[in-house]
Formats: C-alpha cells, structure tokens, sequence
C-alpha cells in the first residue's frame, strides 16, 4: 500500500487519523513460513532470507499450523540498528488482516509482535528484531510527539493513516506522506549523485497515444512529447523518461493540473519501476516553492477541534 503525498489537509484530522514518524529505510514484505522467514523489497528481489520468532519463521521454534502458520508484514529495514519495523500487518497465523480496518490492524500489530517474542534482541534462531512503531491519535499532543519526540531510528517523514482505511495495494488517499526538514535529511528529491538539481525532476510514463501520465489510478496526463522527439531517441511505449520542470513551472485551474512546463532529460534509470506519483510531483513542486508546513497542520487541527465543539454546542442547545 503506497501513501499519495499530503498536499492538502484532509479534513477530520484529529478525528479519523493516525500519525507516526516513517522510519528511514527499506520498505519491504516480510513473510515467515515453513520455518524461514524472507523479506521482499517492492521490485520483488530478497533482502534477507533468515530465522526469526514469527510464526513458522524457525525451523527450530514453535512452527504449530504448520502450513497454516504464516505472516506477512509491511515493513521498513532501518540498517543502523538492523531491525525491522512493522508499519502494518496484512496476515497473523494464516489470519488475513487485509479487510480489518487500520484501527485493529494496528492494535493486532502491536499485541502479537510482543507476545510472539519478535521485538526480542537478536538471538541464533532470531537474527534480526523486530519493532512496532508508536502511533498517535493525530490530535495537537498526537502529532507533536510523532514530529519531535524521540524514536530508536532515523525519521524520514510522517505517516497519516486512516483509521478505518482497508489494506489496498496500490497508491492510495487514506495513507499521506509529508515531511519537512526537521523530520527528514531529503525533502527535496536529490540527483544520482545526491545534490538538489536547480530544476524539479520528474519521471513519467510514455504511452502509444504520446502523452505522458503519472502512475496513477486513473493516471494524471502531464502533457505530449513531439513525435520527432520519439523517432530521434528511438522511445517505445510504456518507457520512464526524466524531465525537468522548466521555469514556467506548473499551472492549476480549480485545483486541478492545467500545464506543465516540461523539459526532456533522458530515459529513467533501468532500475526504476514506476512513474512518479501526481502527489509526489505536486508536493515536491509545493517544498520548492510554497511548503505545506507544521504550522499549518497544527493550525488545521486546532481550527477544527473548534469546530467540532461548536457543533457540539450547538446540539446541546437544540
């Protein structure tokens, strides 16, 4: 499940959301069964393939259900400490969590990992520990501590969940993404060689109708590359090209994508999988130029906080 990047604040905040610091990492699957455990980053190749406390993670630990003793988790693999924390739950002992709201996933999440002895410090039959992560109702004390309060890991933004958002793959708007310079060392996408190019750069799908779109679902049309452009670099169908936004930038009409200033780099690399995200474009374009910041969250959940107390009073009266 891919968080969409907040570019906007979704409204009942502090009533229908989680917030947590994403940790900086890896983001991986990990499944443990038949007495092994393996996790998968999101092009499908393994990172590691070892013994843990999972169920059927161990050959030499309780494996009971045997082929029905499985799990899977969405994970993200902070290297510093070699420990990986659980984001989400999608599957505990054969038992699917993929329909059960973000609300019970999470608490599932964090009773089972404990009791399963998985958040235990690494041993001969548990190589790597696992650790949930502290989420907060994101309310004003929620989303200070997740912003500043201290974790065991390197932060690389914040995550807001839906409470009652279903694991879907894909990206999705019941998962956001935000970050600012003091939760995460990139806010602003860096090059191959790790330096913040003057121009934002953007990779985007070519389809055979020539326009260029976004990977979404349905997917955003940033604009058409010229048909000699496509003959001189000898471009096909479904090929990640890179461009830069160009000087005259991004246009909106009624908070909706009207132009793109877009300026051919070159194929993407090959390791690359997938366009970028219409909300990853905008927010990167949004920290360039006007950043959604702390402030304005904060602001966005006391304001309504207000208003649900006057609602309230209101029915009181009634």
């Amino acid at each position: 499940m891919l968080p969409e990047w907040m570019i906007d604040v979704p409204d009942r905040l502090p009533q229908d959301w989680y917030v947590f610091a994403r940790p900086a990492g890896k983001r991986c699957f990990v499944v443990s069964s038949n007495g092994i455990t393996v996790s998968r980053l999101r092009n499908g190749s393994v990172l590691h393939r070892f013994p843990s406390a999972l169920p059927g993670g161990s050959r030499t630990r309780d494996v009971s259900g045997s082929a029905q003793s499985y799990s899977i988790m969405d994970c993200i693999f902070h290297e510093l400490d070699q420990t990986y924390y659980v984001i989400d739950m999608l599957c505990w002992r054969g038992y699917s969590l993929y329909d059960c709201t973000a609300e019970f996933r999470f608490f599932w999440s964090n009773s089972k990992l404990v009791e399963s002895g998985a958040c235990d410090p690494p041993s001969q039959n548990h190589r790597y520990r696992f650790s949930p992560v502290p989420v907060y109702n994101c309310d004003e004390n929620g989303l200070h501590a997740a912003y500043t309060g201290a974790v065991t890991y390197i932060k690389d933004g914040l995550l807001f969940y839906n409470k009652q958002a279903h694991y879907q793959t894909g990206n999705t708007p019941l998962a956001l993404v935000w970050k600012d310079e003091k939760c995460s060392q990139y806010v602003i996408d860096t090059d191959s060689k790790g330096n913040v190019p003057r121009l934002q750069q953007v990779v985007l799908e070519l389809q055979d109708d020539l326009k260029l779109i976004t990977s979404d679902d349905p997917p955003v049309v940033f604009g058409y590359l010229d048909n000699d452009l496509v003959q001189k670099y000898g471009l096909r169908t479904g090929n990640l090209l890179k461009f830069a936004i160009s000087d005259g930038g991004l246009s909106f009409a009624d908070g909706r994508l009207d132009r793109a200033d877009l300026q051919y780099l070159g194929q993407s690399n090959r390791a690359r999988a997938f366009a970028d995200s219409y909300s990853k474009v905008v927010f990167q374009y949004a920290v360039r130029h006007s950043p959604l910041r702390i402030d304005d969250l904060l602001s966005a959940i006391s304001s309504r906080d207000d208003q649900e107390n006057e609602h309230r009073d209101v029915e009181m009266v009634d």
